[in-house]
């Protein structure tokens, strides 16, 4: 009897005639926005929650006996020096130029992704996350800089602009069924296009002298990304080497390095390099490695399964690659790590009615809403957006209080625009701010009634 071979994917070979349809469900274009959307919001919805705890952890230590040495770790210089070339700066320094950059880079592929194959890709459902973040960050800087005008924290406005994505997403979760699916859909787009609103103003506002050699360095070094990509150059590592030299040569022209994350998100392609059919076609090709005891690599059946892997790998498109691989990282390393770093302030109950402590509560907790409602508002009456049929208007200002959490980019803007005088204010309006807006946020969503459940008869 002939030995039995093993069929390593049964279900791609059915034997079905030329030309045929296999016997399984056709992929749509809504499974490859439904399930990333769905993973990227159980991964932010668990990294709030880590962000949590190292956020309380950080308050806590801060405010106990060893405040000293935990607040002296974050100041710690690390680094080298080369001739003229010093790389030293702070742990906390690292942290927040470095490893936030794929923070950035993270959010960047995010909102690509968002762009090509998801809600903004559609110019009027867009509009009203677009016209939500404008308002968002409009209303709580023109708030800020009108208590704000004539002192010294008046450079502060760019802090109040900004959303916490993983927080937002996490007390939507909280919320469960009370809230309309795209109420998600639209605080994600609301957030991210905050975060790059965010980062246009630390780019924009709050970088030094700029030092246009290392700029044209930088940007050539874009440029080149840019083509190697259309050349068809495919190496991941390749692309990160290429990425820490444009990091190095932003941060050396006076602008912040954190701005290369965006650049390079966005240049990032988001379409697939080996479709579904080619795929499927090269699998119905694969059989099993071979039982040869040669040790010999170069046979015809190895050569088929190094093709079938390397068109596995690129039938998900580099954003999507990227996201899976960095995502967790981002979620429950960086951030949390960010937060320990940042959110450790000395708490005195005299700050909270400091001028800036107080500029910043208002900006976050009545900008915020009011901005957020008011420009969504006049962006659907006057024909530019489309609201979603199942996207209320209290939904909508839920979600709007909600946006005045705007822990992680806050502390990140503020640690840029406040003099060291004025920062532990600046935290502790920032801290008050979101949780007074994660409260009423909540308390107004959850007041809703839970959706697909009929109300109780009178």
């Amino acid at each position: 009897m002939p030995e039995e071979r093993f069929d390593p994917l049964p279900h791609m070979h059915d034997d079905r005639p030329a030309g045929e349809a296999p016997a399984r469900l056709p992929k749509t274009l809504v499974d490859r926005v439904t399930a990333p959307l769905s993973r990227f919001l159980r991964i932010e919805t668990a990294g709030g929650a880590v962000l949590l705890v190292c956020t309380l952890a950080a308050l806590i230590l801060s405010n106990s006996p060893w405040a000293d040495p935990f607040l002296s770790t974050w100041e710690t210089q690390v680094g080298f020096r080369v001739g003229p070339f010093d790389t030293a700066r702070s742990l906390k320094g690292w942290i927040n130029d470095g490893l936030m950059t794929l923070f950035f880079f993270l959010v960047a592929l995010e909102l690509k992704r968002e762009l090509v194959l998801g809600e903004l890709g559609h110019p009027r459902t867009a509009a009203l996350s677009v016209a939500a973040a404008l308002g968002g960050m409009l209303l709580p800087a023109g708030l800020y800089l009108a208590l704000q005008s004539g002192q010294p924290g008046v450079t502060g406005w760019g802090t109040v602009m900004a959303t916490d994505t993983a927080f937002v997403i996490g007390c939507l979760a909280l919320a469960g069924s009370r809230i309309p699916p795209s109420l998600r859909v639209f605080m994600l787009s609301l957030a991210i296009i905050d975060d790059i609103g965010a980062i246009l103003v630390v780019a924009i506002g709050y970088s030094s002298d700029l030092a246009w050699w290392a700029l044209a360095v930088g940007t050539c070094g874009c440029v080149i990304v840019r083509g190697m990509a259309l050349i068809g150059v495919r190496s991941v590592p390749l692309y990160f080497l290429a990425g820490g030299a444009i990091w190095a040569a932003f941060d050396a022209s006076g602008i912040h390095a954190t701005v290369t994350g965006v650049i390079l998100g966005l240049l990032t392609p988001a379409r697939r390099w080996v479709s579904d059919d080619r795929l499927y076609a090269l699998l119905d090709q694969v059989v099993a490695h071979p039982s040869g005891t040669d040790g010999s690599g170069d046979t015809r059946d190895r050569g088929t399964l190094q093709v079938a892997e390397i068109a596995a790998r690129e039938a998900l498109s580099p954003v999507e690659r990227l996201e899976l691989l960095l995502h967790p990282w981002v979620g429950f390393a960086i951030m949390p790590l960010f937060a320990l770093a940042n959110a450790g302030i000395p708490i005195s109950w005299t700050e909270l009615g400091s001028p800036v402590t107080v500029a910043v509560f208002v900006g976050f907790v009545l900008g915020k809403p009011i901005g957020v409602v008011s420009f969504s508002w006049l962006a659907v009456r006057t024909g530019v957006a489309t609201r979603p049929p199942d996207l209320d208007w209290r939904s909508l200002t839920g979600g709007g209080l909600l946006a005045g959490i705007g822990f992680t980019m806050a502390l990140f803007i503020a640690s840029l625009a406040f003099d060291p005088s004025l920062i532990d204010e600046a935290k502790v309006g920032i801290l008050a701010a979101s949780v007074v807006s994660a409260a009423a946020g909540l308390a107004l969503l959850s007041a809703s009634p839970r959706r697909g459940i009929d109300p109780p008869a009178a």
